[in-house]
C-alpha cells in the first residue's frame, strides 16, 4: 500500500524534506507557482522518481512542459539514503515565451520504516506485510494473534502477569507477541523528527506494549533467545495511561524488537481487535507541535478462550479428598491408574469440604503460532473451594481468567457442571471443527427461573469459536446439564455418540425384567440406609410415572435441540436407563427433578474408560440389570466401564462422579484462526 502525502513547495526556495520509502508527495505545482507560469521542468538526481500527473506525452525531464490548473508532481524515493539531503530535486517555472520566471528546489532525505507483525501466522515476524493492517479468518486468512498474559511468573504470593505494568521475569515475553520496528536510512534523522507509536483510548484498556531497550536483545522469530536479557532491558512504552511515546530511531539498518501483551479476553464490549500505530512527526515552528507526515499500522486479535471435549486425550484428573468420600476416591484412583493418567487430589485444607470440583472451573487453552498453554475458568459460585484455581493451577504457562457477577445474580446455573462443550461437528454445512460450547439456562418462555448470569453467558459468545448452545436445564433441582447428557468417543460415524438420560429407557428396562419374572429384584439392594424398592413397586407408582412423563418431555425438547444445533440423528444419540423424582423446593412452590438413582451419564470419561455412578439396581442373575445394560451399550463402542460407589458421598448430595471431578485434556490440533468465519 503506498502512503500518499500532500507537500507545498514554494519557488525561488529550497525545502528540506524527509521522504518514506513507499510512501510518495504530491505536489500541486500551478498553487505555488510564479504569476504567469505556462511551462515548467524537473530536474533529479538517481535514488528520486518523479511522474507528472494527468499524464503528459514522452518528453525529456529538460523539455518545459505545458502547467495547467491541476498539474500535479509524484515523488517518491528508490531506497533509504546513506546520508542527510543526498538527493535533490528542481522545479523550474517558465513564462509563455519559455523565460525563467522562478525555481524549486528539494533536498531530499529518504528512510525506509516499517512496523511488522506475525501477519501470516507462521511464528516469524515477516518484513511489511501487505496485510498486517487488517484481520481475516480462514486457512488464506491474514493478521497477527495475541494472547491474553493470564498466567503467572511467580509462583509465591501469586500474582496475574498482566496486572503489574512491569516485566517480572525476563520469560515472561515468550506469552506476548513479537513487534519489530524496521528503520534504514542516515546515522539519525534531521532536527526535530522522531518517530512516536500509539494507541487508542478504547484500545488502551486491552493491550500493553514493552521494547528492548538495547536492539538485538532477541531475534526477530518466535524462538526468543533471551540469553543475556535483564527485566530492566524492557521498559513500558504504551499503556492505558500511556496512549503515546517516542519510541527510538536507529540509524543505519535498525531494528528495535517490542513485545505486545494482552490484557482481556475479547467480550460484549471487546470485539478483540485492536490497532497499533506508528508515525513519523515533523516539526513545523518550535512553539507548534509536530505534525505526522507517515503512519504505519497493525492489527491483532485476541486469542479466545477454548474449551476441551470428552473426545481429546485426558492429561490430569482432578477430585477432592473430604472425610466421607473414600469409596469414591479408591474407585477414582484405581480408574485413573489404570486409565495411566496423573490424579491431582486436593484435599481438605484447600477444598474446606467443597467437593464439587467439577462446578468450580472449568479448563481450557490459549493459542497462538508462538505459544499455547491451558488456562482455567473460575466459576462465580465461589464455593469452598474458590481459592483452588488461583492458588493451586495458576502459574507458570497455566492461565486463569474468572467473569465477576453481583452475588445475588448468582444460581446454581452458574456452577460449571453447567458448562459442557461437544466434540467437533458440522452443521448444515458449517463446521465446527473446535465443537459447540452447551449451557443449561431457563425454558425460553419461562416469567421466571434460573439462568446462568450473564457476564459468563457474555464471555462464552464472545469468544466466536466454539458457538454455544443453549439448553433448558431448569427443570432440575441442581440445574446442570450433565445431569442429563455427556459425550463419548466412538469408532464410528461422527467419532462420539450424544449419551441422553432417558425415563423412557428406565422404563422400558424395568418392564423388561417383569415379563421376565423379575419383578421382585430390588433397586437399591445392598445399601444399608437406604429403603430397598422392588422392580414391581417402580412400574405401580402413577406418581413416578407421572413425574418421569415430564422429565422426558423435558429431555426431549433439549434432544431436538441438540439434533438440530449439533447435526445429529438419532443415530448419533444412545438412551441411558435412568429414572428422576420430582422434589419441591423448600423456598418455593416450585418442583425440580433429581435422579432417583445414581445418574449414570453423570461420569468421567478418560479415553476408552468410563467413570460411571455405581447405580445399585436389581440384581439379576447375580448382576446388577442397569450395569449390564450400560455394559452392553458402551462395548459396542469399544468402551470400558467402571462403576464407582459415588452413592453416600455425591448421589445423596445431588450430585455423582462427573460432579465430583474434572479433566484436563490435550488441546486441539486445530488452529482457532483457520476456522471460516
Amino acid at each position: 500500500m503506498i502512503h500518499s502525502r500532500t507537500l507545498r513547495v514554494d519557488y525561488g526556495k529550497t525545502t528540506r524534506v524527509l521522504c518514506v520509502v513507499g510512501s510518495e508527495l504530491n505536489i500541486n505545482l500551478s498553487r505555488t507557482a510564479p504569476p504567469s507560469s505556462r511551462f515548467f521542468s524537473v530536474k533529479c538526481t538517481s535514488n528520486v522518481q518523479y511522474r507528472i500527473s494527468p499524464s503528459t506525452q514522452e518528453v525529456s525531464h529538460l523539455s518545459p512542459i505545458p502547467l495547467t490548473g491541476n498539474s500535479v508532481l509524484l515523488i517518491s524515493m528508490k531506497h533509504a539514503s546513506q546520508h542527510e539531503n543526498d538527493s535533490k530535486l528542481s522545479v523550474q517555472y517558465y513564462g509563455e515565451k519559455t523565460e525563467v520566471l522562478g525555481r524549486a528546489v528539494l533536498h531530499l532525505t529518504a528512510v525506509e520504516i516499517s512496523l511488522d507483525v506475525d501477519a501470516d501466522r507462521d511464528g516469524i515476524v515477516e518484513h511489511n506485510n501487505p496485510d498486517k493492517g487488517s484481520w481475516k479468518w480462514g486457512p488464506d486468512g491474514h493478521g497477527a494473534i495475541l494472547l491474553v498474559n493470564c498466567d503467572s511468573e511467580r509462583t509465591y504470593r501469586k500474582k496475574l502477569d498482566h496486572d503489574q505494568d512491569y516485566i517480572s521475569r525476563v520469560s515472561d515475553l515468550k506469552d506476548m507477541s513479537v513487534m519489530v520496528l524496521r528503520t534504514k536510512g542516515p546515522a539519525k534523522l534531521p532536527e526535530g523528527y522522531k518517530l512516536t507509536m500509539h494507541i487508542s483510548q478504547g484500545d488502551a484498556e486491552s493491550v500493553r506494549v514493552f521494547r528492548a531497550k538495547t536492539p538485538g536483545v532477541v531475534n526477530n522469530s518466535m524462538s526468543y533467545t533471551l540469553f543475556n536479557a535483564f527485566v530492566k532491558d524492557f521498559p513500558l512504552v504504551l499503556s492505558s495511561e500511556v496512549l503515546s511515546q517516542e519510541v527510538p530511531y536507529l540509524g543505519g539498518r535498525g531494528e528495535l524488537n517490542l513485545y505486545v501483551e494482552g490484557l482481556r479476553f475479547p467480550d460484549r464490549d471487546f470485539n478483540g481487535l485492536i490497532s497499533i500505530n506508528l508515525s513519523l512527526l515533523e516539526p513545523i515552528r518550535e512553539v507548534l507541535p509536530e505534525t505526522p507526515i507517515f503512519t504505519d499500522k497493525v492489527m491483532f486479535r485476541v486469542a479466545p478462550w477454548i474449551m476441551t471435549p470428552n473426545t481429546l486425550q485426558p492429561l490430569e484428573v482432578f477430585v477432592c479428598s473430604t472425610s466421607d468420600n473414600y469409596p469414591f476416591l479408591k474407585g477414582m484412583r484405581n480408574l485413573v491408574a489404570t486409565s495411566g493418567y496423573k490424579l491431582n487430589i486436593c484435599h481438605e485444607n484447600m477444598n474446606r469440604g467443597d467437593r464439587w470440583m467439577q462446578d468450580e472451573l472449568e479448563f481450557g487453552y490459549i493459542d497462538s503460532p508462538h505459544q499455547r498453554f491451558p488456562v482455567v475458568l473460575d466459576s462465580p459460585r465461589d464455593g469452598a473451594l474458590q481459592d483452588f484455581p488461583y492458588e493451586e493451577l495458576l502459574g507458570p504457562n497455566f492461565g486463569y481468567v474468572t467473569r465477576m457477577a453481583e452475588a445475588e445474580d448468582v444460581s446454581s446455573l452458574d456452577s460449571f457442571g453447567n458448562l459442557e462443550v461437544s466434540p467437533p461437528v458440522t452443521v448444515n454445512g458449517k463446521k465446527y471443527p473446535l465443537g459447540r460450547i452447551i449451557i443449561g439456562v431457563a425454558f425460553p418462555t419461562a416469567t421466571k427461573g434460573r439462568n446462568m448470569t450473564k457476564v459468563v453467558q457474555d464471555f462464552l459468545f464472545a469468544q466466536k469459536v466454539q458457538e454455544p448452545v443453549a439448553l433448558f436445564s431448569d427443570w432440575l433441582c441442581v440445574g446442570h446439564v450433565d445431569e442429563f447428557m455427556t459425550f463419548v468417543p466412538a469408532p464410528d460415524r461422527k467419532g462420539f455418540r450424544l449419551l441422553l438420560a432417558s425415563p423412557d429407557a428406565g422404563y422400558k428396562l424395568f418392564r423388561g425384567l417383569q415379563n421376565n419374572g423379575h419383578g421382585q429384584a430390588k433397586l437399591f439392594d445392598g445399601l444399608k440406609d437406604e429403603e430397598q424398592i422392588t422392580v414391581d413397586e417402580i412400574l405401580n407408582d402413577e406418581s413416578l410415572q407421572g413425574q418421569n412423563n415430564y422429565v422426558q418431555s423435558c429431555i426431549d425438547w433439549n434432544r431436538d435441540v441438540l439434533k438440530r444445533e449439533l447435526g445429529l440423528d438419532d443415530d448419533d444419540i444412545i438412551d441411558l436407563p435412568i429414572l428422576f423424582k420430582l422434589l419441591q423446593e423448600s423456598d418455593s412452590d416450585e418442583v425440580r427433578a433429581v435422579a432417583y438413582y445414581p445418574d449414570m451419564v453423570n461420569m468421567i470419561v478418560l479415553g476408552k474408560n468410563l467413570g460411571i455412578p455405581k447405580p445399585f439396581g436389581p440384581r439379576v442373575n447375580g448382576r446388577c440389570a442397569l450395569e449390564a445394560e450400560m455394559c452392553s451399550l458402551m462395548e459396542g463402542l469399544g468402551l470400558r466401564c467402571t462403576f464407582i460407589d459415588n452413592f453416600a458421598s455425591y448421589h445423596k448430595l445431588l450430585g455423582e462422579v462427573h460432579c465430583g471431578s474434572n479433566v484436563r485434556r490435550e488441546m486441539f490440533d486445530f488452529k482457532w484462526w483457520n476456522l471460516e468465519m
